[in-house]
């Protein structure tokens, strides 16, 4: 009961962060009846979050109170496949929204980025959807990966009678092969985000060298900003990412004490992240001030 509390307290911070987000994004939108591409990404990301956590307390309750619900063939992939299909759109949002700050930060005079640049704001919205439809695929090939065993032989002392003891075959082959095919792509964006956020940074702490001002930079607060953003997530999803593919393996027992930090970290991911997020936005910080 105390693991299922703190897990459920660690959602509920999430939700809460998650739904401040995208209720002050949302807000922006009716408001000025339109949004800029931040907030659109910063909506998509919050609300699969929000489903991600809410996704996550029903899971684990239907797993705690209706085992025989939960551990059905069909029922149980279902669960497993929107349970990844969450994660991979919150991991390609996030990358878009990292992808998004590098290109608008940065000031590399190649054709090609110049161009990507003036087009970025009108092509997001697309690569938005199309991370959707991606994730989508990707998460509905794991029906194919488990196969949940029921054995009624497991006698209860003091009873006449058996409980059914569920057990899980996990094709950890497959499950290697789906679960990288779908973080590979979003992970070398934000790889490539970061490398070329420092390289920009590095060539503009030049010019600055050589042009002293004296003043205070912007471009290079922004630079900051963006790389210490990308690092957070990234440290962050790493732990993440051990945690998820340990916890969709079934390599530990559902009781055991590895398989209950998995939850607690998978649990903590979404909502540590969306803090720093709103702590690290000047819009969001002051919006959260004022609450």
């Amino acid at each position: 009961i105390l693991i299922l509390t703190m897990i459920g307290t660690e959602c509920i911070i999430g939700i809460i962060a998650n739904g401040f987000i995208a209720a002050i994004n949302t807000a922006e939108w009716i408001q000025d009846k339109e949004i800029s591409t931040s907030g659109k990404i910063l909506l998509f990301l919050s609300v699969s979050r929000i489903a991600l956590q809410s996704f996550m307390m029903l899971e684990i309750t239907f797993s705690s109170t209706s085992p025989s619900f939960y551990n059905r063939d069909a029922v149980y992939d279902e669960f497993k496949g929107s349970f990844m299909f969450l994660n991979y759109c919150s991991l390609w949002f996030a990358a878009w929204l990292s992808f998004f700050y590098f290109v608008k930060i940065t000031n590399f005079s190649y054709p090609l980025f110049l161009k990507l640049k003036r087009r970025i704001s009108g092509l997001m919205p697309w690569f938005l959807w199309l991370s959707v439809f991606i994730s989508l695929g990707h998460s509905g090939f794991f029906k194919n990966v488990y196969t949940v065993h029921c054995n009624n032989s497991l006698a209860i002392p003091s009873f006449n009678s058996t409980k059914k003891n569920y057990f899980t075959k996990t094709n950890v082959i497959d499950l290697v092969i789906l679960f990288n095919m779908g973080i590979i792509i979003p992970l070398i964006m934000f790889i490539l985000a970061a490398t070329l956020l420092i390289i920009s940074l590095k060539r503009h702490t030049a010019h600055m060298e050589s042009n002293t001002t004296g003043s205070r930079d912007p471009s290079m607060d922004a630079h900051m900003g963006a790389i210490k953003a990308i690092s957070y997530f990234l440290i962050l999803y790493i732990f993440n990412s051990v945690a998820l593919f340990l916890y969709m393996s079934n390599i530990f027992d559902i009781t055991s004490f590895w398989n209950i930090l998995c939850k607690i970290i998978l649990a903590t991911y979404p909502a540590g992240h969306s803090i720093l997020l709103i702590r690290d936005n000047p819009g969001l910080r002051r919006s959260w001030k004022r609450l």
